[in-house]
C-alpha cells in the first residue's frame, strides 16, 4: 500500500489574483494592489488611513476595503521547542493581486491622487491609482 501525502494546510497559500473586490464599489477614485500576495499588518492600515485623511482635510469619504482578521502567533525568544502554540503578536490581512485597498469620494481628482499616493507610501506592496469609470 502507498504512502498517502499530506499537505501541509496550517498557513495557507496566497497564490494567484483575487477573485473579489476587484472594482470600486464606493468611492470614484481608488487604488489597487499590483504586487504579488502579502500580508499587511493592522498597524500599517491605520498609518495609511491617517495619512490619507490628514491630507484630504476630512472633506471627503475614505474606505478602506481590507480588513486584518488573520492572527499571527509568535513564541517568546528563548524558549524552548513544544509546550504548544505561541500568544498572539498582531494581526495581519491578506491582499492578493488586483484588490482595491482604499477608496475616495467626495474631493476633487488632484486632492484625491495626492491622498492616495500618501496612502500607498505607508503599505509595504506596490500599488496602482484607478478611476471609476462611468461608461460601461
Amino acid at each position: 500500500m502507498p504512502k498517502k501525502k499530506y499537505k501541509k494546510r496550517q498557513k495557507g497559500r496566497m497564490k494567484g489574483f483575487t477573485k473579489r473586490g476587484n472594482k470600486l464599489n464606493f468611492g470614484k477614485y481608488g487604488i489597487q494592489s499590483i504586487d504579488k500576495a502579502k500580508y499587511i499588518t493592522d498597524k500599517q492600515i491605520e498609518a495609511a488611513r491617517i495619512a490619507g485623511t490628514r491630507y484630504m482635510k476630512r472633506e471627503g469619504r475614505l474606505y478602506i476595503n481590507i480588513f486584518a482578521d488573520k492572527p499571527i502567533t509568535k513564541k517568546p525568544q528563548e524558549v524552548r521547542m513544544g509546550k504548544g502554540k505561541g500568544n498572539i503578536e498582531y494581526y495581519v490581512a491578506v491582499v492578493k493581486t488586483g484588490k482595491v485597498l482604499f477608496e475616495i469620494n467626495g474631493v476633487s481628482e488632484d486632492i484625491a491622487k495626492e491622498s492616495l499616493r500618501l496612502c500607498s507610501q505607508k503599505l509595504p506592496i506596490k500599488t496602482k491609482y484607478i478611476v471609476y469609470n462611468d461608461f460601461f
